[in-house]
């Protein structure tokens, strides 16, 4: 049997394939045969997909993680912002790494 799987739609890159699908989106909707979702219907689909993404925890735990870092930023702007990578020891929740140590040493002397 022949491999098919490289062919079409399919084998396009996604931003191809984003813009074709958005072109029937639109002619669906200027012909009036677009299916158009009540508040009911979208609330049901959502419900449906957040049951589905949420039994994988690989997957929870990554957004967890993401929104962990985004909460811990403070107000900077996005011009000043510093990646997960920084090198100044910086990122951590209330202070540099140096300073959590610190801390961590100075705790345990009161035990």
């Amino acid at each position: 049997m022949s491999d098919t799987s490289k062919r079409g739609f399919a084998s396009m890159d996604e931003d191809k394939q984003r813009e074709i699908a958005s072109k029937g989106g639109k002619a669906a909707h200027e012909k009036g045969t677009a299916h158009e979702f009540t508040s009911e219907e979208a609330r049901e689909a959502g419900r449906k997909g957040g049951e589905t993404t949420s039994k994988d925890r690989e997957f929870m735990a990554e957004i967890g993680r993401q929104g962990g870092k985004h909460s811990h930023r403070g107000d900077r702007n996005d011009k000043n912002e510093q990646d997960d990578n920084d090198e100044e020891g910086k990122g951590t929740q209330g202070g540099s790494r140096e300073q959590h140590a610190k801390a961590g040493r100075q705790s345990h002397k009161n035990k």
